[in-house]
Protein backbone atom coordinates (compact mmCIF):
# COMPACT_ATOMS: atom_id res chain seq x y z
CA UNK A 1 0.00 0.00 0.00
CA UNK A 2 1.33 3.60 -0.69
CA UNK A 3 0.19 6.95 0.69
CA UNK A 4 -0.44 9.44 -1.62
CA UNK A 5 -1.56 13.37 -1.37
CA UNK A 6 -4.97 13.85 -2.79
CA UNK A 7 -5.15 17.74 -4.33
CA UNK A 8 -8.46 19.41 -5.04
CA UNK A 9 -8.17 18.44 -8.73
CA UNK A 10 -8.45 14.51 -7.64
CA UNK A 11 -11.35 15.00 -4.98
CA UNK A 12 -13.46 12.71 -7.82
CA UNK A 13 -11.31 9.57 -6.58
CA UNK A 14 -12.71 10.36 -3.02
CA UNK A 15 -16.30 10.13 -3.73
CA UNK A 16 -16.78 6.65 -3.79
CA UNK A 17 -15.79 6.24 -0.32
CA UNK A 18 -17.66 9.52 0.57
CA UNK A 19 -21.08 8.67 -0.73
CA UNK A 20 -21.19 5.06 1.10
CA UNK A 21 -19.99 7.11 4.88
CA UNK A 22 -22.66 9.99 3.71
CA UNK A 23 -25.10 6.70 3.82
CA UNK A 24 -24.17 5.54 6.49
CA UNK A 25 -24.78 9.01 8.30
CA UNK A 26 -28.06 8.94 6.59
CA UNK A 27 -29.29 5.84 8.01
CA UNK A 28 -28.77 6.36 11.49
CA UNK A 29 -29.41 9.89 11.48
CA UNK A 30 -31.35 11.31 8.62
CA UNK A 31 -32.74 14.24 10.25
CA UNK A 32 -29.37 15.42 10.29
CA UNK A 33 -27.54 14.56 7.01
CA UNK A 34 -28.69 15.10 3.58
CA UNK A 35 -29.36 11.84 1.39
CA UNK A 36 -28.44 11.06 -1.87
CA UNK A 37 -25.84 13.87 -2.95
CA UNK A 38 -24.74 13.82 -6.11
CA UNK A 39 -21.26 12.86 -7.12
CA UNK A 40 -20.76 16.21 -9.06
CA UNK A 41 -22.13 17.95 -5.53
CA UNK A 42 -19.67 15.88 -3.37
CA UNK A 43 -16.78 16.64 -6.11
CA UNK A 44 -16.86 20.18 -6.38
CA UNK A 45 -17.56 20.72 -2.37
CA UNK A 46 -15.24 18.15 -2.14
CA UNK A 47 -12.83 20.17 -4.39
CA UNK A 48 -13.59 23.81 -2.87
CA UNK A 49 -12.70 22.64 0.60
CA UNK A 50 -9.86 21.00 -0.53
CA UNK A 51 -8.28 24.44 -1.08
CA UNK A 52 -7.99 25.34 2.27
CA UNK A 53 -4.33 25.33 2.89
CA UNK A 54 -4.26 24.28 6.05
CA UNK A 55 -6.38 20.92 5.21
CA UNK A 56 -4.28 17.87 3.97
CA UNK A 57 -5.89 14.86 2.39
CA UNK A 58 -4.21 11.58 1.61
CA UNK A 59 -5.27 8.31 0.40
CA UNK A 60 -4.05 4.97 1.10
CA UNK A 61 -3.65 3.20 -2.69
CA UNK A 62 -3.55 -0.55 -4.03
CA UNK A 63 -0.45 -1.88 -6.25
CA UNK A 64 -3.31 -0.91 -9.30
CA UNK A 65 -4.07 2.64 -7.82
CA UNK A 66 -7.27 2.04 -6.71
CA UNK A 67 -8.03 3.91 -3.52
CA UNK A 68 -8.12 1.84 -0.41
CA UNK A 69 -9.24 4.30 2.33
CA UNK A 70 -8.83 8.12 2.69
CA UNK A 71 -8.03 10.73 5.22
CA UNK A 72 -8.52 14.67 5.65
CA UNK A 73 -7.38 16.19 8.58
CA UNK A 74 -6.46 20.12 9.23
CA UNK A 75 -4.49 22.06 11.45
CA UNK A 76 -6.38 24.64 13.50
CA UNK A 77 -4.74 27.38 16.02
CA UNK A 78 -6.58 27.61 19.06
CA UNK A 79 -5.97 30.59 20.65
CA UNK A 80 -6.13 30.54 24.61
CA UNK A 81 -9.51 31.04 26.34
CA UNK A 82 -9.80 32.29 29.85
CA UNK A 83 -10.95 28.59 30.84
CA UNK A 84 -9.25 27.19 28.26
CA UNK A 85 -5.32 27.20 27.17
CA UNK A 86 -4.07 28.06 23.72
CA UNK A 87 -2.98 24.88 21.26
CA UNK A 88 -2.14 24.21 17.97
CA UNK A 89 -3.82 20.78 16.99
CA UNK A 90 -4.70 18.70 14.02
CA UNK A 91 -8.23 17.98 13.82
CA UNK A 92 -9.23 14.89 11.51
CA UNK A 93 -12.12 15.59 10.09
CA UNK A 94 -12.93 12.57 7.73
CA UNK A 95 -11.50 8.84 7.84
CA UNK A 96 -13.07 6.19 5.22
CA UNK A 97 -11.85 2.60 4.24
CA UNK A 98 -13.50 0.84 1.40
CA UNK A 99 -15.37 -2.52 2.56
CA UNK A 100 -13.15 -4.82 1.01
CA UNK A 101 -10.34 -3.45 2.67
CA UNK A 102 -11.38 -3.17 5.99
CA UNK A 103 -9.78 -5.08 9.12
CA UNK A 104 -6.55 -4.50 7.01
CA UNK A 105 -4.58 -1.57 8.93
CA UNK A 106 -5.42 0.87 5.95
CA UNK A 107 -7.28 3.28 8.64
CA UNK A 108 -4.53 2.93 10.97
CA UNK A 109 -1.78 3.48 8.68
CA UNK A 110 -3.45 6.63 7.37
CA UNK A 111 -3.97 7.55 11.23
CA UNK A 112 -0.26 7.07 11.88
CA UNK A 113 0.87 8.35 8.93
CA UNK A 114 -1.26 11.47 10.13
CA UNK A 115 0.57 11.35 13.35
CA UNK A 116 3.93 11.24 12.02
CA UNK A 117 3.05 14.24 9.86
CA UNK A 118 1.73 16.28 12.76
CA UNK A 119 4.45 15.33 15.15
CA UNK A 120 6.90 16.09 12.56
CA UNK A 121 5.24 19.95 12.90
CA UNK A 122 5.45 19.80 16.32
CA UNK A 123 1.99 19.32 17.03
CA UNK A 124 1.01 17.05 19.55
CA UNK A 125 -2.84 17.13 19.89
CA UNK A 126 -5.38 15.17 17.51
CA UNK A 127 -9.02 15.65 17.82
CA UNK A 128 -11.95 13.95 15.53
CA UNK A 129 -15.32 13.77 15.95
CA UNK A 130 -17.63 10.13 15.37
CA UNK A 131 -21.14 9.75 16.07
CA UNK A 132 -22.36 7.27 18.49
CA UNK A 133 -23.90 4.67 15.63
CA UNK A 134 -19.75 4.34 14.15
CA UNK A 135 -18.30 1.51 16.36
CA UNK A 136 -15.88 0.89 13.82
CA UNK A 137 -14.52 4.67 14.09
CA UNK A 138 -14.73 4.46 17.55
CA UNK A 139 -12.91 1.34 17.83
CA UNK A 140 -9.87 2.10 14.99
CA UNK A 141 -9.82 5.75 17.49
CA UNK A 142 -9.21 3.81 20.63
CA UNK A 143 -6.95 1.69 18.66
CA UNK A 144 -5.28 4.82 17.61
CA UNK A 145 -4.88 6.40 21.38
CA UNK A 146 -8.06 9.03 20.85
CA UNK A 147 -10.09 8.80 23.51
CA UNK A 148 -13.46 10.33 24.41
CA UNK A 149 -13.06 14.05 25.99
CA UNK A 150 -16.28 15.32 25.37
CA UNK A 151 -19.43 14.55 24.46
CA UNK A 152 -22.14 16.97 22.11
CA UNK A 153 -25.87 16.71 22.34
CA UNK A 154 -27.84 17.56 19.77
CA UNK A 155 -31.93 18.77 20.30
CA UNK A 156 -33.76 19.04 16.65
CA UNK A 157 -37.43 20.63 16.78
CA UNK A 158 -39.52 19.19 14.04
CA UNK A 159 -39.39 21.78 11.10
Amino acid sequence: MDLIDIPPTDAHRLVPLLQKLQALHVTHQPGRYAANPSDAALTNWLGDWLTDESLTARAAVSPTGAIMGYIIYGIEERPALPVRRAETRAMLHHIAVADSWQRMGVGTALIAEMKRAVNAQGINIIATTYAPFNTASAALMARMGLRPVMTTAEWRGES
